[in-house]
This record gives structure tokens, sequence and C-alpha cells, in this order.
């Protein structure tokens, strides 16, 4: 930053340099009261357990681990690799062969020690090595890295003959590495058995960490592709295929976690998605869906081909793709080196490959050959000579059509799933890795038991009084009429050139919409787009048919029933949904119909009366109202969660949505705001933001003036915070930086307020389930688990409030980190449990709390707002979106306008 002169007396160069400049929104605070840095809030212990529901037994997939060297130290050492000129190593993937060799080589001097090393910058050993230092130079035959070794193929800079290959035989075929290994820090395995009791400090993790890498070792010694604790072992027995040359790759997840129960080894079935393997030229035809080599796209088969592996017949040399020729093979030059001092022959590839190497080219003649070279010095190779190496990872977005072809493939019913996963453990044969016998471990064979609870499903109220019971986590509204209907006023019908009766639409809607109690009038108007439109850009059609309405309506309309051709990824949906919501206020609900039946109908009928701000159901307890501990003060409930774009995207903007309740002591009305911030930011950043001493442009000032007016003039004294999407090493984040911004904005509204909060973690993202022991079905909903693999000391717990119809139940893995109220375990668990059936979308308990799904929703419908281009194919950046000036400005989220910003436009 550059110095700032204040008077512009040029005498800022003999003064010390000046404090560092404040953002504009932090205010600076008062000299005289230096600020008291308060202490950090942590995740807060258990303080009961639950009782309430009938009890049942059941398995997980934990496995329990007896550990007999507690008093055992393992020792971290730090590793560089360099070359033998001193540059160090930055090809991805050499460490592991590289540490191989200095093992064997050097077992000696290392005194036979094993090595747990995480292949890139640490090692870890069971006891001491002789010295604190060591410095070991290995030689690696035939390195096949990223770093290319260039022969057995033609190079614009010159080839090298046999006579050229004999002289240098060694840097061709072979490469030297210096090994530098230096004493870290001592870890002492005590640290797991305190862990154990509780007490977690950096040296229970280091051990935890230590544990995990030698099971990621064991599995890389298998040549298993590794993806953090996840291992995929390379047998097409375990691939699936998903569409345009991806497939899906099925593993394991297997990691040590401590637990009530003690330590334990979580395996799980993982699956990742991988390149399909094989000739160069079927994956592109694949991926492509082209007819033939010849009708590809070569600017989109370059950018999908960079950086991956391939395989070289016939001398089965292992290069990385650097891009493409310019030209195709047959006229594609390159200078040949001579024998002697004669001048280099200029030569094509083509020719070079057919008439001096003899190796017979049957089509790759008329297309681009691959290179495998340095920018300056390109390498290429016919295509029909290249394959791709196995197990591959393919990190870009999945379409739709493979999204739910790997859901499908992936699934497996429980009793599947435990037979998967007990195979899985024997033949990983952990008992035989000398490092996890050196730490005295041994893991036990069979599924761990643990006690649940199943809570019953609470009571809903629909209209007409009437009570409506869930069984097995459903129910429906058959002759049923909704607790709080609409009214369907003022409203027209758009049909954006969908086959479909839209006169018989029209009927069978009212007619449903009439057996739910809902009051709904006849149509202003239903207007179809121009046939010729279809064509035209998304913008456009939305703009014209905007001028239609406004020339067939008399006025605004209330309310838009939209007829889209496509049910996924329809280009109009985000300009449609922009239009409506930002700019004019209309609430609208899109639909693309295949089977128009009267469920259907009924179904988007839920949809339509939440978001003009009708109720489908409430609980009982809200109705009468009497919910622990909520119904007794004025009670706001957040739901928080940022969503990211794909790995592959690194440019992207991630949202942040927060979901908020309304009109108190109701628990199943919410609105939402949400907003942009930097790419893969996971902590909310726009919470609280004080643009002036007035004024704060945050989340939460909309959220607490909400429920302030909705709820009859009353501030919320208590504040109940489901955060979604974060990790365990997040928690203390979102503990201190997050709520702390939370507590601001309250205090921004009122100095004197202060509301109590809890806060809890609602993640979906682990590898634990549950599975009954003596039958083929799911945990039943409502199943709670609050003992043997919760955290030895934190306050968590597991549930399945939902039924899992198909595949195997993912449990919530809930995290109290903080509660200033004082629920009892039964109340907390029991509002947790509720609020997984004021969901309004549908007529089933979902799989976590309504609040949390609402804001997925939100985040994901006002996304399509912003067409946010994937520059990742295209551009080198990595940085997400750095200009010369640092970070470039992450384009802000329209907001709604004022009369449907506080409606469920998310439902």
């Amino acid at each position: 930053m550059d110095s700032v002169d204040p008077d512009g007396s040029g005498l800022q160069e003999a003064l010390p340099p000046p404090p560092p400049v404040l953002p504009p929104d932090v205010v600076p605070v008062k000299l005289e009261e230096p600020a008291k840095k308060k202490p950090a809030r942590l995740p807060m212990a258990r303080r009961g357990m639950g009782s309430k529901g009938q009890k049942i037994q059941l398995l997980t997939n934990h496995f329990k681990v007896n550990v007999t060297n507690m008093e055992g130290q393992f020792y971290h050492y730090s590793v560089a690799l360099l070359y033998e000129d001193g540059r160090p190593v930055e090809a991805k993937g050499v460490g592991r062969k590289v540490l191989d060799k200095v093992q064997q080589t050097y077992s000696s001097e290392l005194s036979g020690k094993e090595f747990a090393y995480d292949g890139e910058k640490s090692l870890f050993t069971i006891g001491q090595l002789p010295l604190n230092k060591h410095e070991f130079t290995v030689v690696l035959e035939e390195v096949t890295s990223s770093r290319n070794n260039g022969n057995a193929s033609p190079d614009a800079g010159g080839s090298p003959n046999d006579t050229d290959r004999k002289r240098m035989r060694r840097p061709y075929n072979s490469k030297t590495f210096i090994v530098q290994i230096n004493f870290a820090a001592k870890i002492p395995m005590q640290a797991i058995a305190s862990a154990l009791k509780g007490v977690e400090t950096e040296s229970s993790q280091e051990a935890l960490r230590v544990l995990d890498i030698i099971l990621r070792q064991h599995a890389a010694k298998q040549g298993c592709l590794l993806v953090r604790q996840s291992f995929f072992h390379n047998d097409p027995k375990n691939f699936v295929e998903l569409g345009n040359g991806v497939l899906g790759c099925r593993g394991f997840h297997s990691s040590f976690r401590t637990t009530q129960g003690g330590l334990s080894l979580n395996i799980d079935v993982s699956t990742t998605m991988i390149i399909q393997p094989g000739p160069v030229v079927d994956f592109l035809i694949n991926n492509q869906s082209a007819r033939d080599p010849f009708s590809l796209d070569w600017a989109k088969a370059k950018r999908v081909l960079k950086n991956l592996r391939v395989k070289v017949s016939p001398t089965n040399q292992e290069y990385k793709i650097t891009g493409l020729s310019d030209q195709n093979c047959k006229d594609q030059l390159f200078q040949l080196k001579q024998k002697g001092d004669a001048e280099p022959l200029e030569i094509t590839v083509y020719d070079y490959f057919v008439n001096h190497r003899n190796i017979e080219l049957r089509y790759s003649g008329d297309l681009p050959c691959i290179n495998v070279g340095k920018p300056k010095r390109p390498t290429y190779i016919p295509l029909e000579l290249c394959s791709l190496v196995s197990l591959q990872r393919y990190t870009k977005a999945l379409t739709s059509f493979q999204r739910s072809s790997l859901v499908e493939k992936s699934r497996q019913k429980p009793q599947e799933r435990m037979a998967v996963l007990a195979h899985s453990l024997k033949t990983s044969r952990y008992d035989e890795e000398p490092l996890l016998r050196a730490c005295g471990l041994s893991i036990s064979n069979g599924f761990t038991q643990v006690e649940g609870r199943v809570l019953p499903a609470p009571k809903l109220k629909v209209g007409n009084g009437d009570d409506l019971f869930a069984r097995n986590g459903r129910w429906n509204f058959n002759n049923k009429k909704l607790v709080q209907p609409c009214k369907i006023e003022r409203w027209a019908l758009v049909n954006f050139n969908a086959r479909s009766d839209m006169r018989r639409l029209v009927n069978d809607l009212m007619r449903c919409a009439e057996a739910k109690g809902i009051a709904i009038e006849d149509p202003h108007a239903v207007i179809e787009e121009n046939r010729q439109m279809v064509r035209a850009p998304p913008i456009v059609r939305v703009e014209k048919m905007f001028e239609e309405i406004q020339s067939k309506l008399p006025g605004a309309p209330k309310f838009l029933l939209c007829v889209l051709p496509e049910r996924k990824n329809c280009p109009v949906y985000g300009p449609w949904k922009r239009k409506n919501l930002a700019e004019f206020g209309i609430v609208t609900q899109c639909m693309a119909p295949q089977k128009m039946n009267d469920q259907y109908l009924t179904n988007l009928l839920l949809k339509i009366n939440a978001k003009l701000g009708g109720l489908n159901s409430l609980l009982s307890v809200e109705h009468s109202p009497s919910i622990p501990v909520v119904s007794k003060a004025p009670t706001m409930i957040l739901g928080m969660d940022v969503s990211h774009g794909s790995p592959g995207q690194s440019d992207i903007p991630s949202i942040a949505a927060v979901v908020s309740s309304r009109h108190w002591p109701l628990i199943s009305r919410y609105r939402a705001s949400v907003r942009t911030q930097s790419p893969k930011v996971e902590m909310i950043d726009s919470l609280y933001k004080r643009v002036s001493d007035t004024e704060d442009d945050g989340i939460m000032r909309e959220a607490l003036l909400d429920f302030y007016v909705s709820s009859g003039k009353r501030k919320p004294d208590q504040i109940i915070i489901f955060r979604d999407g974060v990790s365990e090493s997040q928690f203390n984040q979102v503990l201190n930086i997050e709520l702390d911004q939370i507590i601001e904005a309250c205090k921004f509204l009122d100095e004197k307020w202060n509301p109590k909060f809890v806060v809890i973690v609602a993640q979906k993202n682990h590898h634990t389930k549950f599975f009954q022991p003596n039958g083929p079905d799911n945990v039943p909903p409502g199943t709670i688990i609050d003992n043997k693999v919760g955290h030895p000391k934190n306050y968590d717990f597991y549930l399945c409030a939902h039924a899992g119809m198909i595949g195997t139940t993912r449990p919530t893995h809930y995290h109290v980190l903080l509660d200033q109220v004082g629920f009892q375990a039964d109340d907390l668990q029991e509002l947790v449990h509720s609020l997984s059936y004021v969901y309004q979308r549908s007529s089933t308990a979902i799989s976590v709390v309504a609040p949390v799904c609402y804001a997925h929703l939100a985040a994901t419908q006002m996304s399509t707002f912003m067409k946010f281009e994937d520059t990742s194919e295209t551009s080198s950046s990595r940085g997400g979106g750095m200009t010369a000036a640092g970070p470039a400005p992450v384009p802000a989220l329209p907001r709604l306008e004022e009369k449907v910003a506080n409606s469920m436009f998310f439902c």
C-alpha cells in the first residue's frame, strides 16, 4: 500500500511507517480504552444424553481399534526433494517412488526404520532415525512424472538417433535426486489416549493424522488412486460409465476416528470420477458424442486433454499432454538431427514414424498430433499411438445427466453395502501393515453395535383443524385442505413453446386448487411464445414475453405460472426468475409437465401456496404454541449455507444464503437473503456490513427487521443458528467469526440487546452409516444416535429423520457448538427432528432441518440469475479471478424487489 501523507508536508519520510489504513467499514477503536482481546469460544461439551423414543439395536460402519503401544513416539521429519543441480522437484507423484528407493538403498543407515510418508513434505517414523539430518542421493530409472524425459519421439529441437541415445543413456533413462530428511517434531502416541478422554490437542490431531497417512501409504503401495482418505483400485469391475468419456470409480474411504467408545476405523464406500482409460481417440469420440475422429472439435479436445497422462506405444513410455500440434500429422514438420555434423533434416511427423521408425499409422495422418513437449520444444506423437493412463481424476462439473447416472449407479441397499465393507476390510489386510503393528494397533473385523432411539413423528395440523399423522416419514393431502390456503388472483399462464395442452392444464389446476381450499380465479390470459423466438437468446425471449404480458394484461400480475420445454437446465429459467423477482416483484412458478396427474398438480400447488404466503401444514405444537423453550420467548431460527462452484471452476463466486424464520411463534415460515462472495471462501462475510455510522447493509439486519415486523414488534430473545457445510476444522471460525458478526448486527440495531444463541452445525458429508442387524431395510425415520460413535467430549448426535427409500440412508451429523439457552438434550433433539417436518415443498420428512434445505434452494435459484461463465477451462488462472491489482471484485447478485423479498420464493 502506498504511504499516506496526511498534511501534504512531505514529512512522511522522517516519521515511522504509518499504521495500516483500515478498510472503510472498520471503525477504529478509541485510544483511551485499549481493546481487550476476548477469549475465543470453543465448541461446548456434551451436557447429557437424550432418553426419549423407542430403543433400537443397530450396527455402524466403525470398527473398534485396540492400541497397546501408547508409550511410543512418532517422529516427524520434513522432506525436501531436489534435482542434482539443486532445483526443487515440482513434479507431483515422484516423491513416493524416490522415498521407496531411499528405503531400499539406505536401509542400514536408517536402522531399518519404516516410513509413513504423506507423498509431499512430511515423513513420520515410530522411534527416532539415527541422525536429526540425513541427505541421500538416489537414481530412479525411467522416471515417469509430469516432467517429460523426452526419448522415443521426435521433438522440434531434433530427436536423438541411436548413437546419440547410447551416449546419453543416463540422462534419458534415469534421473538423480537428492533427498534431505530433517527432524521436525516429536508426537507422543499418548496424545491419542488423551483425545479419547476428550482432551484434544494439536498433538492428538497430528497423531491421528499419522495413522491416516499410514492408511494412505498402504493404499498407494497397492497402486490406488488417493483422494484425501479415499482409495480407488485400478479394477474395471469398479468402473461404471457416466457418459461423455467419464467413468464413476468405486473405492473406499478409510479413516481413524476418536469416539465415545474409543478409537475406531471408519470404513465406507466412496465414488470418484475418472477419465475413461484407453485410446485417446475413443475417449474424444465419447467425450464429444462424435461420429468419428474426423468430426471432432479440436479446440475443445485440446482443453479437455491438457495435463492428462498418456502411455505411448510401442515404448510404453508415459508422458503428460501439453497440447496438440497446429497442423495434421502429415503436414506437421520438425527438425530431425542427423549423424555427425550433417544439417538437420526437415521432415513431417508422419514420415518420421512411418518411414524412419517403421510404425504403421492407419488414420492419424489426417489428425493433429498429441504434444508432450515443452512450450519451446514441442514433442509430437501421432494420436493413435497414445492411450490414456487409468485412474486419472475428472474434476469438472458433471452434467445433470452424468450426475443422475452417478447417483443411480452408485446406490447400494444396506445389506449389500455391509457385505462390500466387510469384504474391503478383509482385503485391505491392515493387520499386515508393519507400521500399524509397530504402533500396537489391531482392528476388530466386526461392525460396532450401537443403541439408537426412534423418536415419534410430530403430529401435523391441516385445514379445518384436522390432524394429520405421518407414517414412515410420509403423509398425504388426500381429502384434506391446506392449513392456510392462499388466493391465486390476477394471474396468467405463460408457455415457452412447451408442447402441452394449456386449456386442460388450467382446468385441472383449478379443480385441484379448489379441492385443497385454495381460492383461484380464472387466469387473465394464456400467453404462448411466438414459434420464431425459440432460437433467440434466452434474455431476448424473456424480454419479448414480458412485452406480451404487458400488452395482454390490464395491470401487473400477482402470479405467473410458466411452462418450460425442459425440466433440467432450461436456458430461460434464470433470466425468467430474475425478471420476475428482482425487477417486477412477481411471484412465479415454473413447471415442465411430463405426467400431468393430480399428484403432480398437488405438489405444484404446495409450492405455489408457500410462495404466495400460505402454509400447507403446521406442527401441532406450533399451532397450539407449545414447543419447549421456543414458544416461551420470541425465537428466530436461521439456516446458513455457502455453495461453491464445482472443483474445476476456480473463478466462480461462492454464494452465501441465510434463511430466517418469521411470524413467531411459528417455525414454518421463512425468508432468505443471498449474496455472492469470493470464490471458495467458506465463512459468510456479509452477515454484518457497516457502511456508515447509521447504516448496516448486512444480511442479519434484513432478517432481524423482518422478524420484528412480522412477529408483532418483538425482537428475538433467542436465536438458533443451523450452519451447513463446514468441517470440524472450521467450527471455531463459525463460533468466533460468523457469530461475532451476528452479535455486531444485533448491537448495531440496539446496543442494550443481548439475545441468547444456539449454534448447531449440520453435516451430511461424512462417512458414518447405520444398519439394522436383522433386516434388509434402512433404519426407520426418526432414528437418533448420541452414544458410542459420537465425539468423546463435544455435544453431537446423528439423526435419520427421513425414510431412506433407495440406497443406504445417510444420517445428518448435528454438532451443537453453543447453547446459551440451556436446552434439555431431549428438547433440543426433538426440535431438530420437528424441523425436518416443516418443509413446505413436500409431504415427507426430509433428511436435514428445513431452514438448511431452504438455504440451499435459495442459493441455487439465485445463482441462475447470473450466468457465471465457466472460465476455468479456458483460463490458466487457478487463483480465483486475480487481476494485476489483486483479487477481482466479485459481481453482486441483484436484490429482490420488496414485494417478494420476504416471500418463500425458493420453495
